[in-house]
């Protein structure tokens, strides 16, 4: 399910970023896909409806988060984190 994780996540991205899902690698900021608060609000209600979790992130305080989302790897990490606590 890792990979699966993974590649829903970068597709989610993908899309609201409007960009090639091939540009959304691990090491990729979200600012730097051209994601503004509007769009990481949309990305972080569509993974919660995808994977079924409550992200725990603060859209008027995002480096206030328990959520990184500075990283599209930091964001499948703190889905998969979120999936194993629910298991």
């Amino acid at each position: 399910m890792s990979d699966e994780v993974s590649a829903k996540i970068r597709q989610i991205i993908a899309e609201q970023a409007m960009v090639n899902v091939d540009d959304v690698t691990p090491d990729a900021t979200l600012q730097s896909l051209g994601l503004d608060s509007l769009a990481l609000v949309e990305v972080v209600f569509a993974i919660e409806e995808a994977f079924d979790v409550t992200v725990p992130f603060n859209a008027n305080d995002p480096s206030g988060s328990e959520f990184d989302i500075t990283t599209v790897a930091a964001v499948i990490e703190g889905v998969k984190s979120l999936l194993a606590g629910r298991g």
